[in-house]
């Protein structure tokens, strides 16, 4: 994701277009596009500045959040499959997310080794 244009450059070119200057000469002269002016203008009058948005957290929350009990859980059912741990977990888990778990804990999927760490 490209990184938003910095505040010092948004307040130069609203500043710019508020002096008097053309929209075109202002896109012009910041290497801007006229809709990123027009968007940063829009934003200036609703909110009263031009700073960029803060991200909204992305992606899904993991179904296995309690590493520490997952570890557990897995040191009991070592002799079993990630799908039978999945559903032995609950939780609607799925063999899938026993993997991204074992990874996360540093534990292989190597057979007789399940508790083997990285290192």
């Amino acid at each position: 994701m490209p990184a938003p244009y910095s505040y010092d450059l948004r307040s130069k070119a609203v500043a710019a277009v508020k002096r008097g200057e053309k929209k075109v000469q202002v896109s012009h002269f910041f290497k801007i596009s006229r809709n990123t002016l027009d968007l940063w203008l829009k934003k200036e009058r609703e909110t009263g500045d031009v700073k960029a948005s803060e991200p909204v957290g992305v992606g899904t929350r993991p179904k296995i959040q309690d590493l520490k009990k997952f570890e557990e859980f897995v040191r009991e059912n070592r002799d079993k499959t990630q799908k039978q741990m999945a559903q032995l977990w609950g939780d609607g888990a799925t063999q899938q997310n026993i993997s991204y778990a074992c990874k996360k804990v540093g534990i292989t999927r190597k057979k007789n080794l399940w508790l083997s760490r990285k290192r």
